[in-house]
């Protein structure tokens, strides 16, 4: 064989090897994408399956108190960039595995309520129900974060019903009060500006703001406990009169 032809066929079996090796990893991201994309249909309809609780909750208590303690409800799936990097980040390996062991906020569902009391009626009720199993509780309204940001979270596990089967995923809970929620999302977006360093003065400003937060929803609560008892003493006096 002359040596030009043992060059082409080694150049030849060079490129068919690095065509085999592209063509695996290719095969393996297609792979991982298609279990990703799985996994997060799975958080998603966990989400739906928390998210409907929580209707069917507000309305049966929109009976019982005369107004609904559930202003909004929001969900939120992590981003694939905040998920990679939160593995990377706590050194945890990356897969599918992984990924629902270590991570408890894939999957999130925001209750915004009226009054800080609704809170924790709310909370008590959704974890009463059989098929909720509490994994993790952080109160940040009775111990708020050094920054002033008030909420309570829940993680907890959930069953999701599949075609043929039962699977069990964490979906986090965040209780928030109407003023919490928007002191929180002003503050994200003040604080996280691109190349801006927050200077001690604004920190302490933004605490302000929080404690001031804080300070209306127990004003607005106090209010609302008045208008409730004036509302009972009226029913009271009026069985009374007809008796």
């Amino acid at each position: 064989m002359k040596e030009s032809e043992i060059q082409d066929n080694t150049e030849l079996e060079r490129m068919m090897l690095e065509k085999l090796a592209q063509d695996g990893v290719r095969s393996k991201i297609q792979d991982f994408a298609l279990s990703y994309r799985e996994l997060m249909a799975y958080y998603r309809c966990a989400m739906m399956e928390v998210s409907t609780k929580f209707q069917v909750l507000n309305e049966e208590l929109s009976l019982q108190y005369d107004r609904n303690p559930i202003e909004s409800i929001k969900t939120r799936l992590k981003s694939p960039e905040s998920t990679l990097e939160k593995l990377q980040r706590k050194k945890f390996p990356i897969s599918m595995a992984s990924i629902e062991e270590n991570i408890n906020d894939i999957a999130g569902v925001r209750v915004i309520c009226a009054f800080p009391s609704d809170i924790y009626m709310l909370a008590e009720a959704f974890l009463r129900q059989d098929d909720i199993v509490l994994l993790e509780r952080k109160d940040y309204i009775k111990t708020p974060k050094p920054n002033g940001y008030r909420s309570l979270h829940l993680v907890v596990k959930t069953p999701i019903f599949l075609h043929n089967t039962k699977r069990m995923m964490k979906v986090e809970v965040q209780f928030r009060t109407i003023s919490m929620d928007w002191w929180a999302s002003l503050e994200h977006k003040i604080r996280y500006k691109k190349d801006v360093l927050i200077s001690e003065e604004i920190d302490n400003e933004l605490y302000l703001c929080a404690e001031i937060s804080a300070g209306l929803d127990r004003r607005m609560e106090e209010i609302q406990q008045k208008v409730e008892l004036c509302a009972a003493m009226e029913e009271q006096a009026e069985q009374m009169n007809d008796e």
